[in-house]
C-alpha cells in the first residue's frame, strides 16, 4: 500500500479518487473524498530523523539496553498473556484495495506421501513415517503486525526523507523494511477506551478522541512515558471470528489522539485491536490515512494492528512488560508480530516497597 510516487499508478490514483470503500460482506461503505490535488497538504512532509541522516526505524531509537532492563526488573512472574491472533482461512484482513485472502495449503500429507513417494523412499517407509507440511500466502499488514516506516510517505518520500525511486526496487525496498525491526523490549500500557465508556465495544465508525485516551488513563490511574509501546482497546477484537463484522466500519483514532500519544506523551509505538488502526472516513482534506502517515512518515513511529487485548481488559491489566519480535521480511512494509505482556510491580514496589 506504499503511495511514495508523485504521479501515482493506476491503483493509487483509483484509491485516491474512490468515493466508497466496501467491506468484505458488501454491505457496508465508508466515504473517502475525492481529490486530484497531488500538492502537499497543508505543508505536511516526512520527517528528518533526529537520530541521524541514516535512520531507519525513527521512534524504536528511544529503546536502549537501560530502558529494556528497567521493565525487566519489574516483571512480577506468573501470568503472560499473548497479545496476536490466529491466522486462519476466512480470517479479517484489509481487503478494500484488492490485497490477498490467506490461504493455507498442503504440500505434504501423510496419504499424499505414500502415493507420490516424492523423497523416493518407498511405500513401506511412507507408511510407518507420515510426513506433513505446508505453505501459506498472506498480506503483509494480516493478523497480529507492525507497520514498518516505509509503509507510507508524503509526496514523493518515507520517513527521513527516502525516495522511493532511489530505494524501491523488485525485491522490496533497500532501506526501512521489516528486517531493520528490532526485538521490542519495553514498557508496554494498555489504554481501554471502551472499557472507560461503559461499553463492551466502541460504535462502528467511532473516532477516538484526544480527551477519550485522558479520561482512560486517568480512571485506570495509569500515566504514559517516554518510550512506550501504547496499545489502544476499542473492542472490535470480540467479533474477530466474523470477518464480515469485525471489517466492517470499525473504530478507531483520531489525529488529535495520535498527536496526543506521541508529541504529548513521547509514545515510542502505537496499536490497537482493529483492522487499520485511524478511523474513516478520513478527517483530513486530501489525505486519506492521515493518522497512518503523521505517525509513521512524519513521527517515526511504528504502529501495530489486530493486537488482541481482551485478556489484558478482562484482568485490567494497564501496565507490563511489552516483549515482541516480528519477522525480519527483507524490504517489506510490514511484518507479522508476536507479543506477548508479562504484568509488572508498580515503580515504587520495585524500590522496594510492598507488591
Amino acid at each position: 500500500m506504499n503511495r511514495q510516487n508523485r504521479t501515482p499508478g493506476k491503483m493509487a490514483r483509483a484509491i485516491l479518487m474512490a468515493t466508497t470503500v466496501m467491506s468484505a460482506a458488501g454491505a457496508v461503505q465508508q466515504t473517502i473524498a475525492q481529490t486530484d490535488n497531488l500538492q502537499p497538504v497543508s505543508g505536511r512532509t516526512v520527517g528528518k530523523s533526529p537520530w541521524g541522516s541514516a535512520d531507519e526505524i525513527g521512534r524504536l531509537n528511544l529503546m536502549t539496553p537501560a530502558s529494556q532492563q528497567a521493565i525487566l526488573a519489574r516483571i512480577t512472574g506468573g501470568t503472560s498473556y499473548d497479545l496476536s491472533v490466529e491466522y486462519f482461512i476466512g480470517m479479517p484482513s484489509w481487503q478494500a484495495a484488492g490485497d490477498p485472502h490467506y490461504r493455507i495449503w498442503m504440500t505434504h500429507t501423510p496419504h499424499g506421501t505414500v502415493i507420490d513417494d516424492p523423497l523416493g523412499l518407498g511405500k513401506a517407509m511412507n507408511e510407518h513415517v507420515s510426513y506433513t507440511g505446508a505453505a501459506i500466502s498472506l498480506y503483509t499488514h494480516m493478523g497480529t503486525h507492525i507497520d514498518a516506516l516505509n509503509h507510507f510517505g508524503l509526496n514523493g518520500e518515507i520517513w527521513n526523507g527516502f525516495r522511493a525511486e532511489e530505494h524501491l526496487g523488485d525485491r522490496g525496498w533497500t532501506v526501512a523494511g521489516a528486517e531493520n525491526i528490532p526485538p521490542i523490549i519495553a514498557r508496554g500500557v494498555l489504554i481501554d477506551v471502551a472499557q472507560a465508556k461503559g461499553v463492551d465495544m466502541l460504535p462502528a465508525g467511532y473516532r477516538v478522541t484526544r480527551d477519550d485516551l485522558v479520561d482512560a488513563l486517568d480512571k485506570q490511574g495509569t500515566t504514559l512515558e517516554q518510550g512506550d509501546v501504547v496499545l489502544i482497546r476499542t473492542g472490535r477484537m470480540q467479533d474477530y471470528a466474523d470477518a464480515s463484522s469485525y471489517m466492517a466500519n470499525p473504530p478507531g483514532i483520531g489525529m488529535a489522539a495520535a498527536r496526543f500519544l506521541v508529541e504529548e506523551s513521547g509514545a515510542m509505538i502505537v496499536g490497537a485491536d482493529n483492522l487499520s488502526f485511524e478511523a474513516f472516513p478520513s478527517e483530513v482534506e486530501n489525505n486519506y490515512v492521515p493518522v497512518h502517515s503523521y505517525l509513521l512518515a512524519e513521527q517515526g513511529a511504528p504502529i501495530m494492528e489486530l493486537v488482541y487485548l481482551e485478556a489484558l481488559s478482562r484482568d485490567r491489566v494497564y501496565e507490563f512488560a511489552f516483549i515482541g519480535g516480528s519477522l525480519k521480511l527483507r524490504g517489506s512494509d510490514a511484518a507479522p508480530i508476536r507479543p506477548i505482556a508479562l504484568p509488572v510491580r508498580g515503580a515504587r514496589d520495585n524500590a522496594g516497597g510492598e507488591s
